[in-house]
C-alpha cells in the first residue's frame, strides 16, 4: 500500500493514519542532526518519510472532520510498531466508542462494536474513506518507503528545501508524483502536495504547531485538504505521544481489536 492517516493515525497516520491515520498512521522519529552541509535529497526524504513512524509508539489524538454539510470530532488512541503493525481505537464520541482498525503487515481489519462484527478490508476498499475523513484506508496501509518508490530531486529557495518526487518505473503507487516543502532551519515539513498521474494537484497536507513529545520534536497538527472537494478538510492533532512503549507484535491481534478499555 502506498502513502498517510493518521496513527490514525496508526503509525499514527500512515501507519496515521500510515499511517490515521490511519496510515496514517499517525508515527514518530528521532530528530536528525546535520552538519553545516546541505543534506541530500534522499536524506531529507527519508527523514520526512519516517517522521511519524517509530517502533513501539503510543499516541492520543483528535481528528476533526469538516464538510459543507457537517462537522464532527473524534478522540482516539493508537499503538504502532514501525510500518508493519498498528491498532487505532475511537474513544469519543460515545456513539462511535470502540470502533477500531487493526493493521498487521499487509492485512487490515475494522471492528464495529454496534453490530459486534470484525470486517477484513479487501483491496477494492483501499481508496475508501476512513471513518468519513479525507484519509483513506490506503493512507493507513502504506507499506513501502518513499525512498524506494520515488525518484527525488532537491532544490532550495526562500529558506525552504523543496523535494520533487516522481514515482519510479514499475512502482505501483497511488500518487504519480508528490512535492514536499521543508523548512531549512528545522528540517521539518511545512507542506506536502499529492499529484495524480497527469501531474494535477489533488490534495495537500499542511504541518503546523511544532511541539516536543518524549524528546522528539515534530509538527503536532496535520491538516489534509482534498483540492477537488470544496469545503472539505480533516485535521489531526497529536495530544500526547510516547515512544519505546513495551508492546510486541502479539499485541496486534483481532481479539485485541475487539476489546474496550
Amino acid at each position: 500500500m502506498k502513502l498517510i492517516l493518521p496513527a490514525y493515525l496508526g503509525e499514527t497516520m500512515r501507519k496515521t493514519l500510515r499511517s490515521f491515520l490511519f496510515n496514517t498512521s499517525l508515527i514518530i522519529t528521532v530528530s536528525f542532526s546535520w552538519s553545516n552541509e546541505v543534506p541530500s535529497a534522499t536524506e531529507l526524504l527519508n527523514k520526512v518519510d519516517k517522521l511519524y513512524q517509530q517502533d513501539n509508539a503510543y499516541a492520543k489524538l483528535t481528528m476533526e472532520i469538516q464538510t459543507p454539510d457537517y462537522q464532527r470530532s473524534m478522540s482516539m488512541e493508537s499503538w504502532s510498531i514501525g510500518l508493519d503493525y498498528s491498532l487505532m481505537r475511537v474513544l469519543t464520541p460515545k456513539k462511535e466508542q470502540g470502533v477500531a482498525t487493526l493493521k498487521r503487515e499487509n492485512e487490515m481489519w475494522n471492528y464495529l462494536p454496534k453490530i459486534r462484527k470484525t470486517i477484513k478490508v479487501p483491496p477494492s476498499m483501499m481508496m475508501g474513506s476512513w471513518m468519513g475523513s479525507d484519509f483513506t484506508n490506503d493512507d493507513l496501509m502504506r507499506e513501502g518507503s518513499w525512498v524506494e518508490e520515488f525518484e527525488v530531486d532537491l532544490r532550495a529557495e526562500n529558506g525552504q528545501y523543496i523535494l520533487d518526487l516522481v514515482s519510479k518505473e514499475n512502482t505501483v503507487t497511488v500518487w504519480g508524483a508528490m512535492q514536499i516543502i521543508i523548512d531549512q532551519e528545522t528540517l521539518l515539513p511545512i507542506k506536502q502536495i499529492y499529484l495524480d498521474e497527469d501531474g494535477s494537484a489533488v490534495r495537500e497536507m499542511v504541518f503546523s504547531d511544532i511541539k516536543t513529545f518524549d524528546g522528539v520534536t515534530l509538527p503536532s497538527v496535520m491538516t489534509l485538504t482534498p483540492l477537488t472537494k470544496d469545503g472539505h478538510l480533516t485535521r489531526v492533532t497529536y495530544d500526547d505521544l510516547s515512544f519505546n512503549v513495551e508492546i510486541g507484535s502479539d499485541f496486534f491481534t483481532v481479539q485485541n481489536l475487539q476489546r474496550r478499555r
